[in-house]
């Protein structure tokens, strides 16, 4: 599916994207409103950044997690007062990780340098390997291991450091990197924990009635490249799913404490998930504010229509890892074909997404300039861009200063879960690092970007004029349910209350 994978994007930020004030008419036309369930962030409560970020303390997964190959696993870490730390990362055969394959046990030192000038919000940080040990849970996990080592001539001696099929012990530990003896066998094996190079703490406070609310804390470490080929030398700009701490996670979690009590020796196995059928017909949103490589903080908010297999999503583009400096937004529409299980992703769906229409809103004076410089046959013909209000790029092919090109097909990967509240998650594939589109087969993306809410499972027919709601940041302030059309007076007393309860 588009999400914004715009190249221009980060040259607006790095000019210094800031928040504008828009007016309620621009350009002699009025700022156009958004449909029902724009409002991003549902159940959003304020979120504090820790700057510099406190690391001590144990960090866990929340939940099985898909990286690029596919690779599942779980992750488990904890950093010492002294700077070093100690990392587990248990890895499966299945996409519910209940069949560990092999673990492996990271130990090193990290030291925190400075605040990122790429991800705002974030802190870079420098780290050593000490000591990379792997244990493998079955024959079949070591034969696999083996068979990736030996695909090229310094992976082959590497292989030879671990025993043959019928010499494997459960449970034994063996050596894939001694910063004391000198030797290191991750490269061949495409490993790296370049991951802990972008480091970015949050903390937050989750309603719990009647008992109160619940301290939070989130630790966002640095995205792993799409292309495993790339890996050794990729720096993070973006973040993975964040983990949290061990002592203050989101409740209820199922497998926080099974994957907090785990070792090298015992990996976890995380609970049972029904399988899910992929209905996507309703109003997805997302859940908070999205950080992707190359500088780009989003919401996303996507409508489907199972009826004639029919899309459209909102994308809005901001200049801070808030989301509450808007710097444009982006409407695409299109069709999408009936999903098919992925062979190549276990619990995954494939589908084929058709970019067909496309409108833009310039929401900050850099955009709105950029636009202006242009080619008016590149972005919308002929006419000025006016700050706050909408134009369509469909004549033009789309958009060239931001990228978007029509019409546009992307092959999707979607994965439709529920969490421990209930609550229904859409996962979507996670776009190229390298700012490319999944145009092709070959580039199905094989993990997931961060999942969308269900708003609203009843999905209404926009295939007329939007109605209008203002484009504010004010989160819904009930469970994610879409609210309908309201009175403008309503809505600034609803809005005037939200800020008083924030304060």
């Amino acid at each position: 599916m588009p999400a914004a994978m715009l190249p221009y994007a980060c040259v607006l930020v790095l000019l210094g994207a800031r928040t504008a004030e828009v007016a309620g008419t621009a350009g002699g036309g009025r700022l156009r409103w958004e449909p029902h369930c724009q409002q991003p962030l549902p159940n959003r409560v304020p979120v504090t950044a820790l700057l510099p970020p406190r690391l001590d303390g144990p960090w866990i997964s929340t939940g099985c997690e898909v990286r690029p190959g596919p690779e599942f696993l779980t992750r488990s870490y904890t950093f010492f007062p002294n700077r070093m730390f100690r990392a587990y990362q248990f890895y499966y055969r299945d996409p519910v990780c209940r069949e560990p394959a092999h673990s492996l046990l990271v130990k090193g030192k990290v030291r925190l340098r400075r605040a990122s000038w790429v991800t705002r919000g974030a802190t870079e940080a420098d780290y050593h390997l000490h000591k990379v040990g792997v244990v493998f849970h079955s024959r079949r996990a070591l034969l696999d291991v083996a068979g990736r080592l030996n695909r090229t001539q310094a992976g082959r001696a590497c292989a030879q450091r671990l025993p043959s099929a019928r010499a494997w012990l459960p449970g034994a530990l063996y050596e894939l990197l001694s910063a004391r003896a000198e030797w290191d066998c991750t490269a061949a094996l495409g490993f790296t924990m370049h991951e802990l190079s972008l480091v970015r703490v949050q903390r937050h406070l989750q309603p719990q009635p009647p008992a109160g609310p619940r301290l939070v804390e989130e630790l966002y470490l640095g995205d792993i490249h799409t292309d495993r080929a790339e890996r050794r030398h990729y720096r993070p700009t973006g973040y993975q799913r964040p983990l949290q701490s061990a002592l203050h996670h989101a409740r209820p979690c199922p497998a926080c404490g099974l994957i907090a009590r785990s070792d090298e020796h015992h990996p976890p196995v995380l609970p049972s998930q029904a399988a899910l059928p992929m209905r996507l017909g309703g109003r997805w949103v997302s859940a908070g504010c999205e950080v992707r490589p190359a500088v780009l903080f989003l919401t996303r908010l996507f409508t489907f229509h199972g009826h004639n297999r029919s899309w459209e999503g909102y994308y809005h583009h901001f200049s801070d890892p808030a989301c509450r400096q808007p710097t444009f937004t982006v409407y695409a529409a299109g069709h999408y074909t009936r999903g098919m299980p992925s062979t190549k992703v276990l619990g995954g769906t494939e589908l084929v997404f058709q970019v067909t229409r496309a409108r833009v809103t310039p929401m900050d004076q850099v955009t709105t300039a950029t636009l202006n410089f242009s080619e008016p046959s590149s972005c919308g013909g002929p006419g000025a861009w006016s700050l706050g209000t909408e134009r369509d790029v469909t004549a033009t092919n789309g958009c060239l200063p931001l990228g978007i090109r029509l019409p546009h097909v992307e092959y999707e990967l979607f994965k439709m879960e529920q969490d421990p509240l209930g609550q229904s998650l859409l996962f979507i594939g996670q776009r190229p690092t390298d700012g490319s589109s999944p145009d092709a087969p070959e580039k199905r993306p094989t993990s997931y970007q961060a999942p969308l809410v269900l708003c609203d499972r009843v999905a209404q027919d926009f295939s007329g004029p939007p109605q209008h709601r203002p484009l504010l940041p004010t989160p819904l302030s009930a469970g994610g349910q879409c609210p309908r059309a309201a009175p403008l007076s309503l809505l600034l007393l609803v809005l005037g209350l939200a800020f008083l309860e924030w304060l």
